[in-house]
């Protein structure tokens, strides 16, 4: 056996150990016949234990076949085993990465299920894996009630503690189309090294801040403390020192190594939970073994003295021990089952190998935005009812208003329509939002349904992902465009990879307002004032919407919502600042940007773009403030070339229609790109792309965006924006010459 393969001394220390009686001490007195614990149930934990190891030890066998593609196991996490046998399987489980043994005990509580086939096929990348088809090895199963985890470094917890808080919050509501029972509790596992993630931290602060409140958020933080973060230590009393005493969270803490401690602890920890509705933070001890992943050598950074010492302490080890002890199985009874689980996994493995594989672009992309729901949109609230909910406001609604207003209208509308819709966010309550968008949505819907979050964007999208698990569809906001890269990961690596990662069983709708984009003469920085929409480029399966009008928000907000509620889409709205209290266009009170709003069935479907105009001397595209300020443009150009021109509002920057717009541009040689946000990584630089590769005619294209500059406060705030004059100086340009 080689010093650096610790998987073939560890799995021969078992059989030798077991046989010579050479066993990890007891550290514990507890004794089977001082509990009710079943000699059955302590059996049974045990065989998943032993089959999650040799899955392990399978697995870094096959990775060196190049038959298996990723091995961060659960050697020396077997204790999990436990959690899986305590919780109903009904109860929503957001897991570590390490909880295999977790997954096959919990497979056993739903009769036909195949844990170890389903895990093989997700260990080889196979399409027949049944959770995420081939796209990732995930622990997952819609049956077993577990979302599918990638390599999460702590980026589950914020949406666990917004499903926990769901479900009483679903049962206060009545809301028909939840997912978890009323009674049901989350589960939420992960490793000390990832408990120190800012991530990790706002979970915790968002469960006890709730907590404090009044709310109920039955989560139980498992925390599987082998103390080593991939090479890096955590100190003995780091995790209990930072847990002990937090308010709002009860402390546990257990024995990995002991499945008697664990099995009481964790039953405990049920009860207190599922009867008080509140968090809990249970710790367990345990070891890591066979280093972090496949390619972690430990020797390069533990002393081979440590390493055997936490060998010895191997939970299959200790678990023996406890088993011969209490009579519950002789060591010749052991290493039989021992053996018999070897065969078991690999024989199941091997035959996992052979299984068909993905292999075009299309069957790994044809999950992005896949969906099993068959939910439709409710019926349209009727006139009586919409008099009631607007009172005196209802008559003023058929008059022109700003977009900030009809925005507003539009959400009451929606709330009345569907009621699993939620709106929530920094001050969006009884103040109504910083530009008073949310303004009586509280009073007509009361706290359960719009309520204030705290001053975290992290935890404002995990809870809209949290939401979405439990038949919600969320309408958050975050209160300024440059607020949301201190969540992004929630969006990008949470919210988005759901439906990829599970073939659509899973989704977490979503429709997330963000006040955002520049031309705020009283604001400046990259905070309040932000002119990029980068990120949203970068992330398959968002839909970004960005109106430019009030009607026009209006009838995109509602096509936003349907589509979260029938098909799980997430959804990012991003509403122009500048044009929310905007009225005239051309001249002071002309009111030629105050519009009527819209017949309740109106809807913009996604990726319709609006036409202004049919001249053909010049095709302006843009969105936004840039059609704005382009319409204002259009006079002076087309006065100047005395030739009329178009411009296309794109309206939806994802889902953009390539051929349509190609068409729409029709014999035009001239496409002016007006984008406001930052040159480099904008949306216009890569539709300028598009139309010149994909245009079956030459195309004289340009981009005129904003500089690749920060905003500044004062007069010189719109320097470095699209202006009505450089787009008509760049207009006339491109024509003239």
């Amino acid at each position: 056996m080689s010093l650096f393969n610790r998987a073939e001394v560890i799995d021969a220390n078992f059989t030798s150990f077991v046989k010579a009686g050479k066993l990890p001490p007891a550290r514990t007195n507890l004794l089977l016949s001082q509990t009710n614990i079943k000699t059955a149930e302590l059996i049974s934990i045990f065989e998943s234990q032993v089959l999650s190891r040799h899955m392990d030890l399978k697995a870094r066998l096959l990775k060196d076949e190049g038959k298996c593609f990723y091995t961060i196991g659960s050697s020396g996490h077997e204790g999990n085993a436990v959690f899986g046998h305590v919780f109903p399987y009904t109860d929503m489980a957001f897991l570590h990465y390490r909880s295999g043994p977790f997954f096959i005990q919990r497979s056993k509580q739903v009769p036909g299920s195949t844990p170890i086939y389903d895990m093989a096929l997700s260990f080889m990348a196979s399409s027949e894996d049944p959770i995420s088809g081939g796209r990732h090895k995930v622990l997952g199963s819609k049956a077993l009630n577990i979302p599918p985890q990638t390599s999460t470094i702590a980026s589950h917890l914020p949406k666990a503690v917004g499903t926990a808080f769901s479900i009483d919050r679903a049962k206060d509501l009545d809301i028909q189309d939840r997912e978890l029972k009323g009674n049901s509790i989350v589960l939420c596992s992960f490793g000390d090294a990832s408990a120190n993630h800012a991530t990790a931290l706002s979970a915790f602060n968002t469960a006890s801040w709730v907590t404090a409140q009044g709310g109920h958020v039955p989560i139980i933080f498992i925390c599987e403390d082998n103390g080593t973060g991939i090479s890096v230590p955590t100190d003995d009393k780091w995790i209990e020192q930072n847990f002990n005493n937090r308010r709002g969270l009860d402390y546990i803490q257990t024995d990995g190594l002991h499945l008697i401690d664990l099995m009481i602890k964790s039953r405990r920890a049920d009860h207190d939970c599922r009867i008080n509705r509140s968090p809990i933070f249970l710790h367990m001890k345990t070891v890591r073994l066979m280093g972090h992943a496949g390619s972690d050598v430990e020797v390069g950074y533990k002393t081979l003295s440590d390493i055997e010492e936490t060998e010895f302490n191997d939970p299959l080890l200790h678990s023996a021990r406890i088993l011969m002890e209490n009579q519950c199985l002789s060591a010749d009874e052991i290493l039989s089952l021992y053996e018999s689980a070897r065969e078991q996994v690999n024989h199941i493995f091997d035959a996992a190998t052979l299984r068909p594989k993905l292999e075009t672009a299309d069957e790994v992309m044809a999950s992005i935005t896949a969906s099993d729901s068959n939910r439709t949109a409710p019926k349209h609230p009727t006139k009586k009812a919409r008099e009631s909910l607007f009172g005196k406001e209802f008559k003023r609604m058929d008059q022109p208003q700003h977009m900030a207003k009809l925005i507003n209208y539009a959400l009451s509308d929606i709330m009345l329509r569907y009621d699993n819709t939620l709106v929530y966010g920094e001050d969006v309550a009884q103040k109504g939002g910083v530009y008073h968008v949310t303004a009586d949505l509280y009073k007509q819907f009361g706290i359960r349904r719009v309520f204030n979050s705290p001053l975290d964007e992290t935890s404002i999208i995990g809870f809209g992902v949290g939401f979405g698990h439990n038949g919600f569809v969320p309408i958050p906001e975050i209160q300024f465009l440059a607020y949301l890269h201190n969540a992004e990961d929630q969006l990008r690596g949470e919210a988005a990879t759901l439906p990829f990662f599970s073939e659509g069983q899973f989704t977490n709708p979503m429709v997330l307002r963000v006040p955002g984009l520049a031309y705020q003469k009283g604001f400046g920085g990259h905070y309040h004032n932000d002119n990029s929409l980068a990120i949203f480029r970068d992330i398959p399966g968002v839909v970004l919407a960005v109106p430019s009008n009030g009607a026009d928000a209006v009838k995109m907000l509602r096509t936003a919502v349907r589509e979260a509620h029938e098909n799980g889409r997430v959804v990012v709205f991003v509403e122009p600042i500048a044009l929310y209290m905007t009225k005239d266009l051309h001249e002071p009170k002309d009111g030629q940007w105050n519009f009527k709003y819209p017949a309740v069935k109106d809807e913009i479907p996604v990726g319709e773009f609006g036409e202004y105009g049919k001249g053909k001397a010049l095709t302006i595209i843009t969105y936004g403030n840039g059609l704005y300020l382009s319409l204002q443009a259009r006079k002076e150009i087309e006065k100047n070339l005395k030739k009329k021109i178009k411009v296309i509002d794109l309206r939806w920057l994802s889902d953009i229609n390539i051929p349509k717009i190609l068409k729409a541009i029709g014999t035009c040689e001239n496409v002016l790109i007006v984008d406001e946000c930052r040159r480099t990584g904008c949306h216009g630089e890569g539709l300028l792309s598009r139309l010149v590769s994909e245009s079956k005619k030459p195309l004289n294209v340009r981009l005129h965006a904003a500089e690749d500059s920060f905003i500044s406060l004062g007069v010189a705030a719109t320097a470095t924006l699209p202006s009505k004059e450089s787009i008509i100086e760049n207009a006339l340009e491109m024509v003239n010459a």
